[in-house]
């Protein structure tokens, strides 16, 4: 389950823009969630989402204002810790055995990301993005949509 802040959450597969494609199963959770035509437009595009939208796309279960955010999961987490553990292990892996992507599916995955970030118009946009910030924390992680879309031509 996924729940996010309306006022701090940023949703966005910044990949494409470098490049590449999500990695890891990142396509096929994407597909699954989102259903084809949002999943197309969330990696090509490489755009932020706020939470609002990635709840309305399905890729989150709510979106809630950050005051609240804390006490819904709290109150829910002990809601369901005080159902029968069976009952609730095995749901979660029946949706988990129809839902989500195959071990090498991921691993196809894997390879294609690979391969497609060691070509040298990815490492360029990658590069650019690390001299900006990327995977550091800091504003440019808030914006990643924004930041592969100005990247100089």
């Amino acid at each position: 389950m996924i729940f996010a802040s309306r006022e701090k959450a940023v949703f966005g597969q910044f990949e494409s823009g470098t490049g590449a494609l999500p990695g890891a199963g990142g396509v096929q959770h994407l597909v699954r969630r989102l259903g084809r035509a949002r999943a197309i437009e969330v990696i090509v595009s490489a755009d932020d989402f706020d939470a609002d939208t990635a709840e309305r796309y399905g890729w989150i279960n709510r979106a809630l204002p950050d005051s609240e955010l804390d006490g819904f999961v709290e109150r829910l987490a002990k809601r369901i810790a005080g159902f029968p553990s069976e009952g609730v292990r095995v749901a979660k892996r029946v949706v988990n055995d129809l839902t989500l992507a195959s071990p090498a599916h991921i691993r196809s995955d894997a390879a294609t990301f690979q391969s497609l970030i060691a070509r040298p118009e990815s490492r360029e946009r990658l590069d650019y993005l690390a001299g900006w910030g990327l995977q550091t924390p800091g504003d440019l992680e808030r914006d990643l949509g924004k930041a592969v879309g100005d990247f100089p031509r």
